[in-house]
């Protein structure tokens, strides 16, 4: 099992692939552009502001990350909505009241990266507030000009609550096209690797259909099976069996792209040696059953 750090270095390394694809870049453009509101995808254990710099950056929050007190106070707030956001997404309020939501991004049973969006109130800030806030401030020692807080305060965007969960809802529809694509580079992530690593992958490729082993695999590519998985797991992050699982259930979803072909018959098609096998794995792998993706498919006509 990896461990944190490798999880994390891992989880890195799969943020900036997702970042430099066009439909990351397409849908961040059309969300703040909709809301308003920041947005970001930000690694797993990844220890800084996720929106400090964003283009619509809440202004009262931009002064807040430049005093080291209330930064770390923001900083806290990150790591309990993360924390708490493992398997759905989660709202938490900050020391000044602005509401910050993080959804996961999940690729089977594997967390892999956050969608973050929030520096937003759900109720009209006043007076009150804000001379509440300013106490609190002081007792932490904050130093800033009062008066620039207090107009930026003010400036910060106002949702209705159903507004702002009608926008979670859509960062977890996009949370789940993040997870098919994370899966898909996952497969295809080809560090430069060696050609008996490169010559397995295309021997699983063209047998994906049939009942492939790992020794089988071995003996094609001329070594044994215990130096072949210790290198195919090394060149590619994953095991000789989560590999091929992988494979096989890109092609199972272009298979179930066609409403005429039943999902027995995809299953059988694609190497699997039984349906409750396949349903496993299609679970492991996309975190739902065959079933429930298929209904999400956009409909014909």
């Amino acid at each position: 099992m990896p461990t944190p750090e490798a999880r994390a270095k891992r989880s890195r390394a799969l943020v900036e692939q997702l970042k430099r694809s066009d439909i990351f870049r397409d849908y961040a453009k059309a969300f703040r552009e909709t809301t308003g509101l920041p947005f970001n995808l930000r690694a797993i254990e990844a220890f800084d502001l996720p929106h400090h710099g964003d283009p619509k950056e809440n202004p009262f929050c931009a002064l807040m990350a430049g005093t080291n007190q209330s930064c770390a106070a923001c900083l806290s707030l990150q790591r309990k909505v993360e924390q708490q956001a493992g398997m759905e997404p989660k709202t938490l309020k900050c020391f000044a009241g602005l509401c910050d939501s993080a959804v996961p991004v999940r690729v089977g049973e594997n967390l892999v990266a956050f969608l973050q969006t929030g520096q937003v109130l759900l109720h009209r800030p006043n007076t009150r507030e804000f001379k509440k806030l300013t106490r609190e401030l002081i007792n932490l020692g904050v130093t800033t000009d009062l008066k620039r807080l207090e107009e930026a305060y003010f400036q910060t965007r106002v949702l209705e609550r159903k507004q702002y969960e009608a926008m979670l809802r859509l960062l977890t529809v996009f949370s789940q096209h993040l997870s098919v694509l994370s899966n898909q580079l996952m497969v295809t992530a080809a560090p430069v690797e060696s050609p008996m690593v490169s010559r397995a992958k295309l021997f699983i490729t063209e047998h994906q259909n049939e009942e492939v082993s790992l020794k089988q695999v071995a003996a094609a590519v001329n070594t044994s099976a215990f130096y072949f998985c210790k290198m195919f797991k090394q060149a590619t992050g994953l095991t000789f069996t989560d590999y091929l699982a992988r494979t096989r259930i890109e092609k199972v979803k272009n298979l179930l792209l066609n409403p005429h072909k039943r999902i027995s018959e995809v299953a059988y098609e694609t190497g699997f040696q039984s349906l409750s096998q396949f349903n496993r794995v299609f679970r492991r792998v996309t975190g739902q059953s065959p079933t429930v993706w298929r209904a999400k498919l956009p409909k014909a006509g």
